[in-house]
């Protein structure tokens, strides 16, 4: 069927049919596949729909992940692997294409006792888009001791862009950890930013530029130690008078970050 408007005769419009169909269809897929996963001992994952948990009584664990038409699973036991795939390929018609290696722009690189993830590809990527691929290097991304406003006087600038970089460094941060309190801190400016705000989002570039290769390393380990710092600045932000309270907890070779903000 071909729908035609005044003064575009010469273009055809199914779109919108097309784009109809694919919703029914997609809803038709999770409607039977939830269906098959529930009657078969997995829970759904309250907090994330697309995640699916089995555990057996023998406190094995199972965990799945679905995203539209494809399948990321993991857990201890190797012969709940092998009965999952073998009941995906004769249920679904599913094929098992091995061990995930790259994922949404996350890269995975799985060796015999530890696994490495980072968005190595994703970064130059943003590198790129925000033309700062051959900016300088840069150890820490944020300088020592800098303070800034949401009411600073300084020169506007382009708000779009400056949202648009914010929110591909927020995607940045699930394998780059040492942003996330840099990228929060910016992200307060996006409305009204400033050169001054530009500033500080150039130096986490910079920061990524130098440490492009860094991501979330895993080793295998039989015992370590738990180790956790805090730190707060005391009422040292500059609108509100809020405290910025910060920690990390390390253990060998794997680390955890976060902030927090307290009221005083």
């Amino acid at each position: 069927m071909v729908y035609e408007m005044k003064g575009y005769e010469d273009k055809v419009l199914k779109l919108n049919k097309v784009l109809y169909g694919l919703k029914q269809t997609l809803r038709a897929w999770y409607s039977r596949i939830d269906g098959y996963f529930l009657k078969n001992g997995f829970i759904k994952c309250p907090n994330e729909y697309v995640i699916y948990i089995k555990i057996k009584e023998s406190d094995d664990i199972f965990i799945m992940c679905l995203y539209v038409d494809d399948l990321i699973f993991t857990g201890d036991n190797s012969k709940m692997f092998r009965g999952f795939k073998q009941a995906m390929i004769k249920e679904f018609e599913m094929m098992d294409i091995g061990l995930m290696t790259y994922y949404l722009e996350v890269e995975i690189k799985q060796g015999e006792d530890e696994i490495l993830v980072n968005q190595k590809k994703f970064a130059k990527e943003i590198l790129n888009k925000f033309k700062m691929k051959d900016c300088a290097k840069v150890n820490t991304p944020v300088k020592c001791g800098v303070k800034m406003s949401k009411n600073d006087e300084g020169v506007k600038i382009n708000s779009t862009t400056f949202k648009s970089l914010v929110g591909s460094l927020r995607y940045l941060t699930y394998t780059c950890p040492g942003i996330l309190f840099e990228v929060g801190f910016v992200n307060r400016f996006m409305e009204t930013p400033t050169m001054m705000h530009c500033k500080a989002l150039k130096r986490i570039l910079w920061y990524i530029k130098g440490t492009i290769d860094f991501g979330l390393f895993y080793e295998y380990y039989n015992s370590f130690e738990l180790v956790g710092y805090s730190d707060s600045d005391w009422v040292g932000d500059m609108d509100d008078r809020k405290s910025i309270t910060s920690f990390v907890f390390t253990w060998e070779t794997q680390h955890s970050y976060g902030v927090q903000r307290s009221n005083l």
